[in-house]
């Protein structure tokens, strides 16, 4: 059922000044960034919770809670000196204390977390230690590249979970961080509204609001800007650039997202176990086509798991191009029969797959409904399935093996560090983001190697190796790397140059006319 605009928008917006409404286009599904596996919960909690460290504008590290580290015993010790006089939204203070309750709460195994590995080295745990209240030092078993990377990790309150069970606690649903904003109200499926810290370590916000709107379907979403509902709307569709920008209060920027969309395999169905039939599925697409179809040309064809703006991403990278007739040669070679109704066949089984998508985004549908004629033209059966966001990743991100999908249609936002372990990793199956089930020992070795050297070449060599190894493996079709349309109201001041970091790096200086 699509939401309406009117009656499902969350607070009134007649008093809108220092309030700044954003969307979301899923119900988050917990507010603890330990447990969080999408990307709408990640936008409400990151505004909560705050780091050791974060990204500015430039995609560099800058301190958080912590204002300085030092690096010794060749990058197997790193000290981090925290902020003083940093309290929590309850006005507790913050300390080390928190610093290694998050921590040793990411390693606990009885923790439903799918970031664990980040703080493995070799099946090692890392290991923190505080000498007092405003130091903390992380012991290495080896050198270990993308730790300051991961010491962005948001970091909880002991003093409210210490002894509860992180899985379940109602603090999951009612956060309390150290963040520019704390949480205020949540009312599911309309919106999510924060309040702004007045005690910020980074400078009380001007806004006094950040709202959060739940409209999954991108034409709602579309309409909500238009009236003036929501300030900023990501994924514009090329084509609704001309009625956006007719609106005077409305202006377009673009720019380059470390992301890239795919199709991913499940490779536990005994179909797309074999290799032949994936790779003929990739031929059958032709990708260009879908750039233009989808994105209006905002974009490029993707065929490795890293992005283009990432100095480990490979330059030369063989392309599975669009060829049917190879795709055809590939599946009779797999010993597929194709019969007079046009479809293949072994063992009496038709070569039929169902594909998930999430409802109310306008991407995923588009290219489900694109492949399915693609594929059709080859003798291959697609049925598309849309499913409410929530129940999507219930069905990939659980524990159950196999899982109980064929296909899904995803897009992976990426760090600046091109640590793959959580995505790629064998063992990150089936309780990791590695939800297709991929292995390839090879890539397993690559990838570990490339957590263990700091030198930025070499390990810029082994990932090149680790990512055209998964393109040829073939666990995903690769789609694309679009282009971010975004629109944005002109009463909006303070917003941070267009690029991969986003429009709010710098929250707290973002306000209303």
């Amino acid at each position: 059922m699509a939401m309406l605009v009117s009656g499902c928008m969350g607070p009134s917006s007649t008093h809108t000044q220092h309030v700044l409404r954003l969307r979301l286009a899923g119900e988050p599904s917990v507010l603890n960034p330990l447990l969080i596996t999408d990307t709408g919960s990640s936008a409400v909690a990151s505004q909560v919770f705050s780091g050791l460290v974060r990204f500015n504008e430039h995609l560099q590290l800058v301190p958080d809670l912590a204002t300085h580290w030092v690096i010794s015993d060749g990058g197997k010790r790193l000290t981090f000196y925290l902020r003083r006089n940093v309290t929590w939204h309850d006005g507790h203070p913050f300390t080390s204390r928190d610093v290694l309750f998050t921590f040793h709460t990411l390693l606990d195994p009885r923790t439903n977390t799918v970031r664990r590995s980040d703080y493995m080295v070799n099946g090692k745990p890392i290991r923190f230690s505080a000498p007092d209240a405003h130091t903390v030092v992380v012991t290495l078993p080896q050198p270990f590249a993308p730790l300051l990377y991961r010491m962005g990790m948001e970091i909880i309150p002991a003093h409210r979970l210490q002894g509860k069970d992180i899985n379940t606690d109602a603090f999951n649903r009612h956060p309390i961080g150290t963040g520019p904003f704390q949480f205020d109200t949540w009312r599911p499926n309309h919106y999510v509204k924060l309040k702004a810290n007045p005690h910020y370590h980074g400078g009380k916000p001007r806004l006094k609001t950040l709202l959060f709107r739940i409209i999954p379907e991108y034409n709602v979403a579309k309409s909500a800007l238009i009236k003036g509902d929501i300030d900023i709307l990501e994924g514009v569709s090329p084509l609704d650039i001309p009625a956006v920008t007719r609106r005077p209060p409305l202006r377009v920027v673009t720019y380059d997202e470390w992301l890239y969309s795919y199709m991913g395999f499940n490779l536990k169905n005994p179909h797309l176990s074999n290799p032949l039939v994936r790779r003929a599925m990739v031929h059958a697409v032709d990708r260009t086509v879908m750039v233009k179809a989808v994105l209006y040309g905002h974009g490029r064809v993707a065929h490795v798991p890293i992005s283009p703006l990432s100095w480990a991403y490979p330059r030369q990278v063989t392309p599975i191009s669009f060829d049917p007739n190879t795709s055809l040669s590939l599946l009779k070679q797999a010993g597929y029969v194709r019969r007079q109704d046009g479809w293949w066949y072994k063992d009496n089984r038709r070569l039929a797959f169902t594909v998930l998508v999430s409802k109310g985004g306008k991407a995923g549908p588009k290219n489900a409904e694109i492949m399915q004629r693609y594929f059709k033209s080859v003798g291959i059966q697609l049925t598309i399935q849309q499913m409410e966001w929530q129940a999507f990743l219930k069905v990939i991100t659980g524990p159950d093996d196999p899982k109980a999908f064929d296909l899904c249609i995803l897009s992976w936002s990426l760090s600046p560090d091109p640590d793959a372990y959580s995505i790629w990793h064998s063992s990150q199956y089936p309780k990791g983001f590695n939800f297709v089930g991929y292995r390839n020992q090879r890539v397993d070795q690559l990838i570990e190697s490339g957590r263990l050297v700091n030198d930025q070449a070499t390990r810029a060599r082994i990932y090149h190796d680790a990512f055209r190894l998964i393109a040829q493996d073939t666990p995903y079709l690769f789609l694309y790397y679009p282009r971010t349309v975004t629109a944005v109201n002109r009463r909006l001041t303070g917003l941070s140059q267009p690029g991969p970091a986003g429009l709010l790096v710098n929250i707290e200086q973002v306000d209303t006319k």
